[in-house]
């Protein structure tokens, strides 16, 4: 009998637990799909400058999870919403930066991981409005024009994206490898192709600093390579070097060098094709 109810008692504790891990959780403090470092379409909050012609790339933008739900202690699926955009500034003048043209982004996504031992499988879903827009730094008052006899372009993307990603976890860091497929259902100006899909990976290395005032020292290399046609297919690709104070999977500062290849990521100048060395930080909310 006081086997039996040893038994009862530890079945009932181990249900509780249970519970406390499975079911609904409104504003999780974690994100459960991390946004991915070197894609320019994630949400971010830093600055990347150019030394070749002294521009800035200027990131404001965040991604939250609003509800998780536990299956258990390994897999969730979580709710989020994401607000970005990023700017493109040339030039300092009368203590503001002038701002040339800028990106927005809004929508929402849906996000499942499961751990398996050693590694964890991810997967997201993103809905995600993007438009182009010229701005004030890129009209010319003097003129009364824009700048270099450039008109605004009504740029527009509506697109799904669907993204599948292996996380391999080790004592020294963590590898990731993912895909993904997007579909743009709305495109402005029409020749852009409504198909596109991109891979990549992050690599992170904790042991190689220690720590810093305490916290974990990641360097880390990243890669994003787009196929998309803007208008005609081509191949554009960001590579990153850099170092993130602070956990991997939670808040930090990251400093990072990147070479990036492809069509302009602003999305004024889609056809131009660019070839930019940049040093920036962005910082890491989650």
């Amino acid at each position: 009998m006081k086997k039996f109810s040893v038994a009862i008692i530890l079945l009932f504790l181990n249900g509780m637990l249970e519970a406390q891990n499975r079911g609904f959780e409104f504003l999780p403090d974690s994100i459960n799909f991390i946004p991915l470092k070197a894609n320019h379409q994630e949400a971010k909050v830093g600055v990347l400058y150019f030394p070749a012609n002294g521009n800035l790339k200027v990131d404001v933008g965040n991604s939250v999870d609003l509800f998780k739900y536990s299956f258990d202690n390994f897999s969730r699926l979580t709710l989020g919403i994401e607000f970005m955009a990023y700017a493109n500034s040339t030039n300092y003048k009368d203590k503001r930066l002038q701002i040339d043209a800028l990106d927005g982004f809004f929508g929402g996504n849906l996000s499942y991981s499961r751990k398996y031992g050693s590694s964890r499988l991810l997967a997201r879903f993103r809905i995600i409005h993007n438009s182009a827009h010229l701005v004030d730094g890129h009209y010319d008052t003097g003129t009364g024009g824009w700048k270099n006899g450039d008109e605004p372009i009504a740029f527009t993307q509506d697109f799904g994206e669907l993204l599948a990603a292996h996380e391999l976890i080790y004592p020294w860091g963590r590898f990731k490898y993912y895909g993904a497929v997007t579909y743009a259902t709305l495109v402005r100006p029409a020749q852009i192709e409504k198909w596109s899909g991109f891979i990549g990976f992050e690599l992170n290395f904790n042991r190689i600093f220690g720590s810093t005032f305490g916290k974990e020292t990641n360097i880390f290399l990243a890669n994003y390579t787009r196929y998309a046609g803007l208008p005609g297919y081509n191949v554009s690709m960001n590579n990153m070097l850099g170092v993130k104070f602070g956990d991997w999977l939670s808040k930090g500062i990251i400093f990072y060098l990147s070479y990036y290849y492809g069509n302009n990521v602003f999305n004024e100048y889609f056809t131009e094709r660019v070839s930019q060395f940049g040093i920036g930080f962005f910082v890491e909310f989650f």
